[in-house]
């Protein structure tokens, strides 16, 4: 196991109001390269300039790419939520989601 690993977690809020979530193992080169249209293909090439709205520190790159896959998962708010560090109104997003999930999928509720 490698000791120091550096590893971001990212989510930019682009010039449309979007959000992109990414991750790196240099967050402050990834910006620059979001913000100078490094590369055309990138969502963000259209979108800028882009805005650091929050990062996370990971030293394991797995546990990483898994918040990045939960993250990008969200809504708009519970992101939002994120970036105040507000956890209780990102467990309550969770709840009222899952909720909202069994309404509209009854044959997926259990009972």
């Amino acid at each position: 196991m490698k000791y120091g690993h550096n590893c971001y977690v990212y989510i930019l809020e682009c010039k449309d109001g979007s959000y992109y979530t990414g991750i790196t193992n240099d967050l402050e080169r990834r910006v620059w390269e979001h913000n100078t249209g490094y590369n055309e293909k990138c969502y963000t090439y259209n979108k800028r300039p882009v805005e650091l709205k929050y990062y996370e520190h990971f030293t394991n790159v797995n546990s990483a790419i898994a918040f990045e896959k939960q993250i990008k998962g969200w809504s708009r708010r519970k992101k939002e939520a994120l970036f105040k560090n507000d956890w209780k109104e990102i467990s309550r997003l969770a709840k009222s989601s899952k909720l909202k999930e069994d309404r509209d999928n009854p044959s997926a509720s259990s009972g």
